[in-house]
């Protein structure tokens, strides 16, 4: 079987700190390669992969400014299309720009839809609910106009997270891009009402509300913020926290911090909204909450949660092999 990967080019593949739908794509071109199978990733050209490596840009657009987003896309989609014939199976990670090519395309597409953006997006995906297999990385973020072959849950590579068994750190940690819908601000106050220094770590990506809300917070003492990081600080920062806070404001579709931290041994404290429940095992590797008080609440019993736990429910759940294998059964279906 010869299969055809689409990543997006904001970034490279898999991404040196941000990149989540990068990192996916990644996770599974690279697993298909270590189960025997003739994979070929399109990506930047400073991506890496151990199959074959298609690129239109040598970096992403979010990493290389003077580029045009738009113009890079219609480029790497087109590239990628063009060579469909070459391919038993495409699997699209790159949202739904792809799909209006699937009429014109005799090879299978396989579609995971990473999230909806919004719902104006929606009848783009119902227009070519025929010639298309969706795949919904969570049941909570399944619509019901749309027609699934499955629910694939992101996986990860489980060898990469260090078990911490006794963190030799005092601190909870926010990780993830600084926006409202993630809870920046409400990770910090909750951090501040139970008395525990907090970390900062990701992207800027609404400077307003960072300059507005979370920096005034910011004392480099019981506030810490320290920009992005890359996956060996990445490592150290999950597994040497008491907890993960994860306060969001939005139906989230999965959440790779959630399972990245839960393979560390670090539970999960998170707002009980999307897929949450589906991730964090209450009150055995976190706690759902509906509000700042229930997370101040929840921070005083992190002593009840056995780090191995979260550890083992992670890699039972979330793993890179288990993603691989459910997608292979989902080519296997369309191909029979």
């Amino acid at each position: 079987m010869k299969i055809a990967i689409l990543a997006p080019v904001a970034w490279r593949t898999p991404p040196q700190h941000y990149g989540p739908w990068e990192q996916v794509a990644s996770n599974v071109a690279e697993g298909l390669v270590a189960k025997g199978f003739d994979v070929s990733l399109f990506a930047t050209g400073d991506s890496q992969t151990a199959g074959t490596l298609y690129s239109i840009c040598p970096r992403g657009y979010e990493e290389d400014r003077n580029q045009d987003a738009k113009v890079l896309e219609c480029l790497h989609i087109s590239h990628f299309m063009e060579h469909a014939r070459q391919f038993d199976i495409l699997h699209n990670h790159f949202d739904f720009l792809p799909l209006t090519y699937t009429p014109f395309v005799k090879t299978p597409m396989v579609t995971t839809i990473h999230g909806f953006s919004s719902e104006k997006i929606l009848p783009v995906y119902q227009r070519f609910n025929g010639n298309n297999h969706y795949v919904s990385i969570s049941e909570s973020d399944r619509h019901p106009s749309l027609h699934y072959a499955a629910t694939v849950y992101n996986g990860l590579d489980v060898n990469t997270f260090t078990f911490v068994e006794k963190p030799d750190d005092d601190y909870l940690l926010y990780f993830g891009r600084i926006h409202p819908h993630k809870g920046t601000a409400d990770a910090v106050r909750i951090a501040v009402k139970s008395g525990k220094r907090i970390i900062i770590a990701g992207i800027v990506q609404d400077a307003g509300y960072f300059r507005e809300q979370v920096e005034p917070l910011i004392d480099n003492e019981q506030v810490q913020y320290v920009g992005a990081a890359g996956p060996d600080m990445r490592n150290k920062l999950l597994g040497n926290a008491l907890a993960l806070l994860h306060p969001i404001h939005f139906e989230e579709p999965f959440g790779l911090s959630v399972a990245e931290s839960m393979l560390c041994g670090t539970p999960v404290i998170a707002y009980n909204r999307g897929s949450m429940p589906e991730l964090i095992a209450h009150e055995r590797t976190g706690f759902l909450v509906s509000s700042e008080d229930e997370a101040v609440a929840a921070v005083a019993q992190l002593g009840s949660i056995q780090r191995p736990h979260c550890r083992e429910h992670a890699a039972a759940k979330f793993s890179r092999e288990k993603m691989v294998e459910d997608y292979i059964a989902v080519y296997q279906q369309i191909l029979s």
